[in-house]
């Protein structure tokens, strides 16, 4: 993880994860536009939800944003047709992310250039962070090759947590619940590895989206918010021998660690697990 220790005046910053969503330029000179935006502000002791915003955003050129959506829940052009315009948002915006410390899938890449590129062209300064934390690299780190190809849609159906809308707010709090399950897995494992740590590992190859500030081709297919196609050839693997439910998995684990430790709450191992996070 790549994040800062940097305390703002008033003590540790909050955490902002956030996530955009845009259109998918399909010809040679079209450009990227916001067309949502969706933030959770959290303390980052405990993980608890301060804030949430969210809001759609009309591009300047409409008719870069699709008629019919290609994803589950997408934005198509109709969805957007009556949304303020970026500059209208644009001081709620800077005042969610400005000075805290700024979280998301693969926002390094993506995210963060395009929110500069938005303030850039209405003249205005872009919001600056304390410190940044990129799950996918985080996960990609520390979680591994288990969960295949480190997309946001295939952890989430890797932990059983339904399908990814692909709408910012929804994709926010999803990226959270990944976290925090990938965090009590490790945590579990390291606790108790030698009945945790066993041919769990998948030998799936990791392929991530890499896009350009606009100036090539993006395919839909490619990009780090679209399911997995069949081509990308994966298998799930379950990070333990037995194939149940990581819920009953983590409540056996739960119980085992409670009569260790003295019937600490599984509340108590999830506050730990920030650990993930530095």
């Amino acid at each position: 993880m790549d994040a800062s220790t940097s305390s703002s005046k008033e003590g540790t910053p909050e955490i902002v994860f956030f996530d955009i969503e845009t259109n998918v330029p399909n010809r040679a000179g079209q450009r990227f536009w916001v067309l949502e935006f969706g933030a959770i502000v959290v303390c980052p002791q405990k993980l608890v939800e301060l804030e949430s915003y969210s809001t759609l955003i009309r591009p300047g050129d409409l008719s870069s944003v699709a008629l019919r959506s290609g994803r589950s829940d997408g934005i198509t052009r109709e969805t957007v047709a009556n949304a303020p315009l970026f500059k209208e948002v644009s001081d709620k915006i800077f005042s969610i992310l400005n000075g805290r410390v700024w979280a998301g899938h693969n926002i390094r890449r993506f995210d963060c250039i395009r929110i500069k590129e938005a303030f850039a062209e209405i003249g205005r300064p872009a919001p600056t962070p304390v410190g940044m934390i990129d799950s996918l690299g985080v996960l990609t780190d520390k979680f591994g090759r288990r969960a295949g190809n480190m997309k946001m849609a295939t952890l989430a159906s890797y932990f059983k947590l339904g399908q990814q809308k692909h709408r910012s707010l929804e994709d926010v709090r999803m990226n959270l619940e990944v976290l925090k399950n990938c965090a009590t897995v490790l945590f579990l494992e390291a606790s108790l590895p030698s009945l945790l740590n066993g041919n769990c590992r998948s030998s799936s190859t990791i392929t991530t989206r890499s896009r350009s500030n606009g100036k090539s081709l993006c395919r839909e297919e490619t990009s780090r918010k679209s399911p997995p196609t069949a081509s990308i050839g994966y298998q799930r693997a379950v990070p333990y021998a037995s194939r149940g439910s990581l819920e009953k998995m983590t409540e056996k684990v739960k119980n085992l660690l409670c009569r260790a430790q003295g019937n600490q709450p599984l509340n108590t191992i999830l506050k730990h697990s920030h650990c993930l996070l530095r």
